[in-house]
């Protein structure tokens, strides 16, 4: 059980209750982190709103975007985060054995541009100000700059996820725990 009180869509005024229903129906099983982030519905209406539109987007294709978010939510340890993204990125190919060995370097399920997105996700995460030129080089072989900072952008906001989601206890939902029995 979260450490604070679930708040239901019901309860919220009906346009923050559109963006939290809408999340929920077509972002994933992030029920319990909504029902929770409606504490403070700025930040529910702008974060869900936001992540929405990046994937309406897909300026980043989104094998990158969920090996980065499974690579930093397994350095955080944040099982939440874990158990929703790994399904999400069996969806992109990648084999649950494979997904478990995501920070091994040996992974022969990596293909080059999967590899670099893991070693910036892990540099961006836990050296930031020690990023060296060279893996920015080898950024730039596969990805837009445009890409590089959705890829940032989208493995920061991972690791407050992390950090919030285990902070305040949010539980996995049912169905999160079920998709991750691929």
């Amino acid at each position: 059980m979260a450490r604070v009180r679930d708040i239901a869509s019901a309860e919220l005024p009906p346009d923050q209750a559109a963006i939290y229903e809408r999340f929920a129906a077509e972002y994933g099983p992030f029920r319990n982190q909504l029902a929770v982030l409606a504490h403070v519905p700025p930040a529910m209406r702008h974060l869900m709103a936001m992540l929405m539109e990046l994937r309406e987007a897909a300026t980043l294709p989104k094998r990158y975007v969920e090996i980065a978010i499974v690579v930093v939510s397994k350095l955080n340890e944040c099982h939440y985060c874990v158990a929703h993204h790994k399904p999400f990125l069996a969806i992109e190919g990648l084999p649950p054995d494979a997904i478990d060995r995501l920070l091994d370097d040996d992974n022969p399920e990596l293909d080059d541009a999967d590899r670099i997105v893991v070693a910036y996700a892990r540099a961006a995460w836990e050296t930031p100000a020690r990023i060296r030129d060279s893996l920015f080089e080898r950024l730039r072989q596969h990805f837009s700059e445009a890409q590089i900072v959705e890829l940032t952008l989208r493995i920061t906001l991972c690791g407050f996820f992390n950090r919030f989601n285990d902070a305040l206890r949010i539980e996995q939902e049912d169905d999160a725990e079920a998709r991750l029995s691929l």
